[in-house]
Formats: structure tokens, sequence, C-alpha cells
């Protein structure tokens, strides 16, 4: 039997902040605009009635936030929120824990309200939204915050659907920290495979070379067979070390 799920460590990351300690509340939602093309032709002669018939016109994706608000850091909420007022940029959200194979949602969102301050004695709160202007990802965490690495490797195998003709593949990934000395440079792609071996792993996206703290979104159009998925990663720069976070999801069920 199903056991109801308590919302317990919830992961949530914008940009190149970790929000998870800054945040009690997130809620992520996606639809469809219900369209009514209902006709004469609707019509049922066998029961002598007719039904509104619709159809899915545009979707939509929205995320909203709020928690207890802090600055100073562009892993904070107040600098990572204003920065990014008004732009479009990487949200993932892990319900369960970020840990590799942990269920992710991902959205490409337009950071559309930031609201912060209250009453005197308050803890300072903060809220905001995002609007998605990309289809809504479900998918699983494949790197987690936990681990810092620091020379080229590949993280945990993940096993996904195969993406329709129909579908998206999106991937997010969020940077929190480097360091090292002569420009320290990580290259994160997603590689696919028809089985956790990797035998010999197909790329299907590739991140922009990151030396500072940011958030990155790409996707690439189905349809793809593969089945397992991970992130590997190349590192440059002399004593480097990086803390990421990485998710991969496919738009949506198959038309």
């Amino acid at each position: 039997m199903s056991q109801q799920h308590i919302l317990k460590n919830v992961r949530l990351f914008a940009g190149a902040a970790d929000l998870t300690g800054q945040s009690n509340k997130v809620e992520l939602s996606g639809e469809f605009e219900e369209k009514d093309v209902t006709t004469f032709g609707s019509y049922d002669p066998a029961t002598d009635s007719i039904w509104k018939e619709v159809r899915a016109g545009l979707g939509s994706a929205k995320l909203t936030a709020s928690g207890h608000w802090q600055a100073g850091d562009v892993g904070l909420v107040d600098d990572d929120a204003w920065a990014a007022l008004g732009g479009i940029g990487a949200w993932t959200v892990c319900p369960v824990s970020a840990t590799p194979g942990g269920l992710a949602y991902i959205v490409n969102g337009l950071r559309s309200t930031y609201k912060l301050g209250g009453g005197v004695g308050d803890v300072a709160p903060w809220d905001g939204a995002a609007s998605g202007t990309w289809p809504l990802a479900r998918g699983l965490s494949a790197h987690g915050p936990a681990t810092a690495r620091t020379t080229t490797g590949a993280g945990t195998a993940i096993t996904l659907p195969a993406v329709s003709a129909t579908q998206q593949l999106i991937a997010s990934l969020h940077v929190l920290s480097v360091a090292g000395t002569g420009t320290p440079t990580i290259t994160v792609k997603v590689q696919s495979a028809p089985d956790g071996t990797f035998a010999a792993p197909t790329d299907r996206l590739m991140f922009s070379p990151a030396t500072v703290r940011g958030g990155q979104i790409l996707r690439a159009l189905g349809p793809i067979t593969d089945t397992s998925y991970r992130v590997s990663w190349t590192i440059t720069g002399t004593g480097p070390s990086f803390l990421f976070v990485a998710a991969i999801g496919i738009s949506g069920p198959p038309a």
C-alpha cells in the first residue's frame, strides 16, 4: 500500500543558490488552457445528448516559493533573486532529496516576482515566483550537492523513459561553489546509453564551461531511444573544487 509523503527534505535550487535552508514552502504547477471545440457533430444520437469536447491549448508552468530572507552572497536568496528578477533561468525542485536517482522537476522560468519584508519583530520573510518558458520536465537528480568534485569524472547512471518525438530531454545545472586557482573550470555534459554500462555513450547536451557560480538549462528534441543517462564533467585549473547539482528530465507525456 502506498504511503503519504511528508515534505521534509525538499531541495530547491535556483541559479547559483541552494535555497533549501532559506525556504519553507514551494509549489509547482503545470497546466494547459482548455479550448472548447464542441460542434453539432459532438451530438450522440444513441443517448440524444451532447457533451462538451475540449482540446489542450497553451501549456504553462508556475513555481512559487517562500521562506526566510538572507543576503550578502550570490548563494543567498536576496542576491540571487535581485540579480535574476526579470530574467529567465534554471530552477530544480527535488521533493524528497537531491541524492542521485531522486525525483526532480526542472523549470526554465522567468523570475516574475520577488517580495520581501514584514512587520517589526518578524523573522524577515521572502516570497517569489517563476513562470515557465519551456515545458515542465519531470525526471531524476543526476548529481547532488553533497560531494565536491576535484577531478574529471562521471556520475551515477539513472534510468529514464525513452523520449518520444513529441517530447524534449531537459537538463539543469547549478554550480554552487568554485574554488582553486588558475581559473578553475568545469564543463558538464549529459550522456545517454542503451544500458547502464555506458560502453559507448552518446553526448546529448553540453553546458557552457563554468568558472563562477551560476545556473544553466538545456534541452534536446526527441526521439531518443536510450534509457540510461548520466552527467560527466571535465575539470581544469590548479587545486580546483566544485559543488554542483544536475538533474535530467523529460517534458510531458507522449502525445
